[in-house]
C-alpha cells in the first residue's frame, strides 16, 4: 500500500509538472475521426439532459406565444369585421347626406327661378316677392346646412376607411406572427427529438472507446493533451474528465490524480515496480501492476490514477464509490486490480 502511495504521488507530480497546452474539450486537428466522433458522444451524453431541459422551456414558451397569437388573431378578425360594418354604416350615411343636399340643392334652384319669375311679373306683387326671396334664403341656409354635414359625413367616411385599413393590416401581421410561432413548434420538436438520451450517446461513446485507443496510439503527440486542474490528459477525455472531477466535487468529494506520463517515464516505473522483464513481463508480475511501456494508456493521456486527499482511492473511500456509481457517466471505467486507476476502456 504503501508503495502504491508513493507511485500515486509521483504520477500527480508528473501531472503537474506537465506544460499547459489548450483547452479542455477541443479536440487536436491531428486526432482522427473516430475519436473526435467519440468526444461528440461524451459531450452530448453530458449535455443531453440539460439541452433538453432548455429545448423543453423554449418548446413551452413557444407554445405559450403561440396561443397568444391565436388569440390575436381572433381579436384583430373580430375587430376588422366590425371595421367592416362600421364603414358600411357610415358609407351609407354618407351617400343619405348627400342625397338630402342635392334635394336641398334642387329647392335652392327652384327658389331662386321662382323669385326670377314673380319678380317679373306685372303688375309686381311685392308679397309674392318677399315670399320667394325668404324662400330662397330659406333655401339657401338649408343647403349650406346639408354642405357642412356632407363634409362631416366625408370626414367620417375617410375615419372609417383608415380604420378599415388599419384593422386589415393588423389582421396579417396577426396572422402572420401566428404562423411564425406555429412553424417554430415543430422545429423545436425536432430538436428535442435528435438530442437523444445521455445514457444512449455515453454507450456509443463507450462502443467506440478501443477504437479510439487504436487510433490515437499511433499518432499520439503532446500537443494532443491538455491539463485539468493539474491533470494532464487527453484533449479528447478533458471535457468529460472536468465535468466528472466538477460533478464530484459537487457531491462533496474532492478528487485529482495522475494522467500522462512518458514512455520514458512508465520504463522507469517498470523498474521501480519490480517487475521481472521490463519489455514482456505481464503487468499483474510486477509488485504494483504496471503496463508494458507502450502498451499503458498513460502514455497517451487516456487513463487517469486517482486521488483523493493526497492518496490513491482504495476501495473503501468516499471517492471511489462515487465513481463506482457515477463514472461510466463520464467515459471512465476502473481496472478491477487498481481501485485508483480509471480510463475510457478499463485497461
Amino acid at each position: 500500500m504503501k508503495k502504491r502511495r508513493i507511485i500515486a504521488a509521483m504520477a500527480t507530480a508528473l501531472a503537474v509538472a506537465a506544460p499547459i497546452v489548450g483547452t479542455p474539450g477541443t479536440a487536436h486537428a491531428k486526432v482522427p475521426g473516430i475519436a473526435q466522433n467519440y468526444t461528440a458522444l461524451m459531450y452530448r451524453s453530458l449535455t443531453a439532459d440539460a439541452t433538453t431541459a432548455k429545448l423543453r422551456s423554449t418548446l413551452a414558451t413557444q407554445k405559450a406565444t403561440h396561443r397568444t397569437r391565436v388569440s390575436e388573431v381572433t381579436a384583430a378578425t373580430e375587430a376588422d369585421a366590425a371595421a367592416g360594418l362600421h364603414l358600411a354604416g357610415v358609407t351609407t350615411a354618407h351617400a343619405a347626406v348627400h342625397e338630402r343636399l342635392k334635394t336641398a340643392e334642387r329647392a335652392l334652384t327652384d327658389a331662386k327661378n321662382t323669385l326670377s319669375r314673380v319678380s317679373k311679373q306685372r303688375p309686381r306683387s311685392k308679397n309674392d316677392v318677399a315670399r320667394a326671396a325668404k324662400a330662397v334664403t330659406t333655401a339657401t341656409a338649408t343647403r349650406d346646412a346639408r354642405r357642412k354635414k356632407l363634409h362631416e359625413a366625408a370626414a367620417v367616411l375617410r375615419a372609417a376607411r383608415k380604420q378599415v385599413t388599419a384593422a386589415a393590416a393588423t389582421l396579417r401581421r396577426a396572422v402572420a406572427a401566428r404562423d411564425t410561432a406555429a412553424a417554430a413548434i415543430p422545429k423545436t420538436e425536432q430538436r428535442i427529438a435528435a438530442v437523444g438520451t445521455a445514457a444512449g450517446h455515453a454507450a456509443q461513446a463507450t462502443a467506440l472507446s478501443r477504437d479510439v485507443v487504436t487510433e490515437i496510439r499511433p499518432r499520439f503527440a503532446l500537443a494532443d493533451t491538455t491539463t485539468v486542474y493539474g491533470i494532464t490528459v487527453h484533449r479528447n477525455v478533458a471535457y468529460a474528465f472536468k465535468r466528472m472531477l466538477d460533478d464530484a466535487r459537487a457531491d462533496g468529494i474532492a478528487m485529482s490524480g495522475g494522467g500522462f506520463r512518458t514512455k520514458a517515464r512508465q520504463i522507469e516505473l517498470r523498474k521501480i515496480n519490480g517487475c521481472p522483464d521490463v519489455w514482456t513481463a505481464p503487468a499483474s508480475s510486477c509488485r504494483v501492476p504496471t503496463a508494458i511501456p507502450g502498451r499503458s494508456l498513460h502514455e497517451i493521456g487516456l487513463a487517469v490514477d486517482i486521488t483523493t486527499g493526497g492518496r490513491s482511492l482504495t476501495r473503501k473511500t468516499k471517492a471511489f464509490k462515487w465513481l463506482t456509481a457515477n463514472a461510466a457517466r463520464y467515459g471512465y471505467v476502473n481496472l478491477p486490480s487498481e481501485a485508483w486507476h480509471w480510463s475510457i476502456t478499463g485497461g
